[in-house]
């Protein structure tokens, strides 16, 4: 099976390194490239300009976002689909304040401390002693924002809210969430599992937002089955 995997705001395929590598299998992998344009209508046109006929998709966090505009734009092209840890609302208009002044401190060259405020929101404190777990975190955002932070905050400010899409979603569908994610929390997944017929929602323990690389096995185990016999 073709599988695209999607990276989140401030990731790149580093943080799809585990499942990359153990369901390569099971699944022809790529991912998508989500450094290359500022809006995220033209990043899922980019995606599916580039994926195969039909393809399994999963994207985290932004990359979920992402997921929802290409299930808009061709959904009759995806087999199944996996969201971890993302949103489907819009921007309230506080949030989209926040980004915008973001987006001018990015251009203030205020980028490092703007990844170390984004890191206290992705991993919670009992897990900061994890030194090769937040380094290999940290040095992936400071390369993504050091190339794209401003596009991405456009990309998300960008973004529609996809909850009226999910009730028409015809395919199987993943929802992985970390227990402690504070930025897309649990209950915001279990709306969606509800919008989705058919969604099966997984909870991973003691983990948060960034699933894929705080418990790669755990995540890399619930994909495998999603290929396989979902």
């Amino acid at each position: 099976m073709d599988l695209v995997f999607v990276p989140g705001h401030l990731c790149d395929e580093r943080m799809w390194r585990h499942q990359t590598r153990h369901l390569a299998d099971v699944a022809d992998i790529a991912i998508a490239d989500t450094m290359s344009d500022a809006s995220i209508v033209d990043i899922a046109a980019r995606l599916l300009a580039n994926a195969p006929p039909r393809f399994a998709l999963a994207g985290l966090s932004m990359g979920g976002m992402i997921c929802m505009e290409v299930m808009r734009q061709a959904p009759e092209r995806v087999e199944r689909l996996a969201l971890l840890d993302t949103n489907a609302m819009a921007d309230s208009p506080e949030r989209a304040a926040v980004r915008r002044k973001m987006a001018d401190q990015a251009e203030q060259g205020e980028t490092s401390r703007l990844v170390d405020e984004f890191l206290d929101l992705l991993i919670p404190p009992e897990r900061r002693q994890e030194r090769d777990l937040v380094e290999a975190i940290r040095s992936m955002m400071e390369d993504v924002a050091g190339k794209a932070l401003t596009q991405q905050i456009a990309i998300l400010l960008d973004r529609p809210d996809s909850r009226p899409d999910m009730p028409n979603y015809d395919l199987p569908v993943l929802l992985i969430c970390g227990r402690e994610d504070k930025l897309t929390p649990l209950e915001w997944h279990e709306e969606m599992a509800d919008l989705i017929p058919g969604a099966r929602l997984a909870v991973i323990e003691e983990c948060a937002h960034m699933s894929t690389m705080e418990r790669p096995h755990a995540v890399t185990a619930l994909l495998r089955d999603w290929l396989l016999y979902r």
